[in-house]
């Protein structure tokens, strides 16, 4: 399409309505609804805002023709934009967001969509394909990464000190004009020539976050790895790749290779173009590519019985023991108690009962948070009955048959519950990976064999104190 047709096409557009999503943590997140075609929910990168995306020209030219083909779902996540700012508690990890993802969905009356998602918005679109795979039709990932930190087995990204260094410039400089527009220059190079939209893409992030959120938002880019749940991902998947983009500003093709060839539906595109901003330089190439996939991919056959889930397993300590000091009738009564209280919290964490395991629960949940929390919970529930637990995670893809789960990941949490002490929660380093930002600390416990499972695993006690009374759900 011919650029100044766009761009008329745009100026008699009217803007989209504003509205709210109500998240089932009662949070409003704010969302913008256009355009019309197939369903295509985008998740911005970093702090952008929905609020100011029409008043920065090569944006809104980005999103005007986007509406061409698609209509489009367009939201602030929580604690940026004109979503909900003052949080509950402050987690902005990747599943926290996914549920203000599912909110938007759900006000909106989709049971499914195709999700297009931009560096960090990528990684969160990803984990949510693989979380709840019948929810998405197409996957779309512009810029995106799958380790925020460079590591012998993924060396393309920053290092800790240099994300500590953007960190720290974050936090004194959000209010200095020149550093944001050296910042804008780098991602944006073409959009950003002159100084009015320069102007425009400054307020198109300070709108966006205040500087402790934008430096939030980078420590979770810093912190997230989601290598793990890419082979879970089912949806037809598009990776774009800013094939000139300066290295020190995203990194080689090979970060986008990793996705490629970890996804079992990918196809990678190299888009030619400097700009690592979605909405840049080369937006045609980029949106062509975009077009040609939504409308010229057939959805694949999602298996709706496998999905990305987080096991919890919980366990009495010394059962047997108490029991014998009870007494028979007094240890049936303390257990119909812990039961009792045990549900509870499950329900209030959304946690799916699944099985008795021994004297405790096996149970699934969407989010590795979320169940961490719980298994504090339970045992805070249960102590003044006089019992203590352990409790054990890790989020690995399942298979539902019927009431019952199976899979590797259902073994290798059982083996860690296995390894935790009374009143502990033990988790995969896969738990600790998804939860960056969540607020949730651990502990190094070590490298074991678990028996019947293949490989060394990594795992990590979790600080009680980074989850006080459980949390929130």
């Amino acid at each position: 399409m011919h650029p100044a047709k766009s761009e008329r096409r745009i100026v008699a557009m009217t803007l989209p309505e504003t509205r709210f999503a109500k998240t089932e943590d009662g949070l409003n997140i704010a969302y913008q609804r256009f355009g019309s075609g197939p369903d295509l929910v985008f998740v911005h990168r970093f702090v952008m805002t929905i609020g100011y995306i029409w008043d920065l020209p090569p944006s809104a030219r980005f999103f005007g023709r986007l509406a061409e083909f698609c209509r489009v779902l367009a939201f602030d996540p929580r604690g940026t934009g004109l979503s909900d700012r003052r949080l509950r508690e402050p987690d902005l990890s990747l599943e926290r967001r996914m549920s203000d993802l599912a909110a938007v969905l759900d006000a909106e009356g989709l049971e499914h969509a195709s999700l297009l998602g931009s560096e960090d918005g990528g990684s969160l679109s990803a984990l949510f394909a693989a979380t709840h795979p019948e929810r998405v039709d197409r996957l779309v990932l512009h810029a995106t990464f799958a380790c925020g930190t460079a590591r012998d087995d993924f060396p393309w990204m920053w290092t800790v000190d240099e994300w500590n260094a953007q960190i720290d410039e974050t936090l004194r400089r959000w209010d200095d004009p020149e550093w944001l527009y050296e910042q804008g220059r780098g991602i944006a190079p073409a959009a950003l020539a002159d100084t009015d939209s320069l102007y425009r893409a400054v307020n198109l992030y300070r709108f966006g976050a205040d500087p402790m959120t934008a430096a939030t938002m980078f420590r979770i880019q810093r912190d997230l790895d989601i290598r793990s749940i890419l082979p879970s991902i089912q949806a037809p998947t598009l990776i774009l790749h800013p094939g000139a983009a300066p290295e020190d500003v995203f990194g080689p093709l090979e970060i986008s290779r990793y996705l490629a060839e970890r996804i079992p539906t990918a196809r990678l595109v190299e888009v030619p173009g400097a700009d690592f901003e979605i909405y840049s330089g080369n937006s045609d190439g980029v949106l062509e590519e975009i077009e040609e996939f939504v409308h010229g991919t057939r959805g694949a056959r999602v298996d709706s019985h496998r999905a990305l889930t987080t096991v919890l397993f919980t366990d009495i300590v010394d059962s047997t023991a108490k029991a014998a000091s009870v007494g028979d009738a007094r240890w049936k009564d303390l257990l119909a108690e812990h039961d009792a209280r045990a549900r509870e919290q499950l329900a209030r964490f959304a946690g799916r009962e699944i099985d008795r395991a021994g004297d405790g629960f096996f149970a699934t949940f969407d989010g590795p948070a979320r169940a961490v929390r719980c298994a504090f919970a339970i045992g805070d529930a249960v102590r003044p009955l006089g019992v203590e637990i352990r409790a054990g995670c890790h989020t690995g893809e399942v298979e539902y048959v019927g009431q019952q789960v199976r899979g590797i990941a259902v073994h290798i949490g059982a083996r860690v519950t296995a390894m935790a002490g009374p009143t502990e929660v033990w988790t995969s380093s896969t738990v600790k990976d998804l939860t960056a930002g969540s607020g949730l600390a651990f502990i190094e416990g070590g490298e074991y064999e678990l028996k019947g499972v293949p490989d060394r695993w990594h795992l990590y006690r979790v600080d009680r104190a980074s989850s006080p009374e459980g949390g929130n759900k």
